[in-house]
């Protein structure tokens, strides 16, 4: 059963359409990579996913909710949890208190964060500031968890970061699989770390869903259409 659905959807920036017919499907406990080239459409659909842009056509249904009508607090509240491209960790606050800001009750608190992200514990009174980048994306990542959601979104959440960092990420993310029943889109570029972890991927181009199917089903020859350089 679907938990999210998207359907035919476009979405403008003002007079601009960015995205003309999205479709995607992501199943309870699924993971799903949503790829295509830059520019193609991917951060702008994760923001019709959180009702941070309106589509103008379609429909986005969450766990049987039409969302359409819904703004996006109200998304954050009904099970979607967001680490957006950029971390953007409230800098000025400690670990602590990024983490408590918009936690909700549920199976994910600081003790189960940091298990996942020791790191995240032995910095609990830091400011956000203070933290290497690696450390901040696991900060926004823990920070997402604690809003105890039931589909995660991860925009570029390994971009930008040091190798060593990059396969702690993908661990975790592994790990998320593995021990939980969370739904996740990850929107990343490497197509080998995406491999080890999603069941599914969906590629955009130009604001359009032209493939979906099992990520194995993946070929060189899809890849070079549609995400070589």
């Amino acid at each position: 059963m679907s938990l999210l659905k998207l359907s035919h959807i476009s979405a403008f920036y003002g007079p601009s359409q960015a995205l003309f017919d999205v479709h995607l499907d992501v199943a309870e406990g699924q993971v799903v990579a949503l790829m295509g080239r830059n520019g193609m459409g991917k951060s702008t659909t994760v923001k019709v996913i959180c009702r941070m842009l309106k589509n103008r056509g379609g429909a986005v249904v969450f766990d049987g909710q039409d969302m359409a009508r819904q703004p996006s607090h109200k998304a954050a509240q009904a099970g979607i949890g967001l680490v957006p491209e950029g971390r953007r960790c409230f800098a000025q606050l400690t670990v602590y208190e990024n983490l408590i800001a918009a936690a909700r009750p549920g199976e994910w608190d600081f003790a189960k964060v940091s298990e996942l992200f020791p790191r995240l514990a032995e910095r609990r009174d830091q400011l956000a500031s203070s933290l290497s980048g690696g450390e901040q994306q696991m900060l926004a990542i823990g920070r997402a968890l604690m809003t105890n959601p039931r589909l995660l979104i991860l925009d570029e959440a390994t971009e930008g970061l040091a190798p060593v960092v990059r396969q702690e990420i993908w661990a975790a993310i592994a790990r998320l699989k593995a021990e939980t029943g969370l739904a996740i889109i990850v929107i990343d570029k490497s197509i080998k770390e995406l491999a080890t972890v999603a069941d599914k991927a969906v590629i955009l181009e130009k604001g359009k869903s032209v493939w979906s199917g099992d990520f194995t089903a993946l070929t060189p020859e899809i890849t070079d259409q549609y995400l070589g350089v």
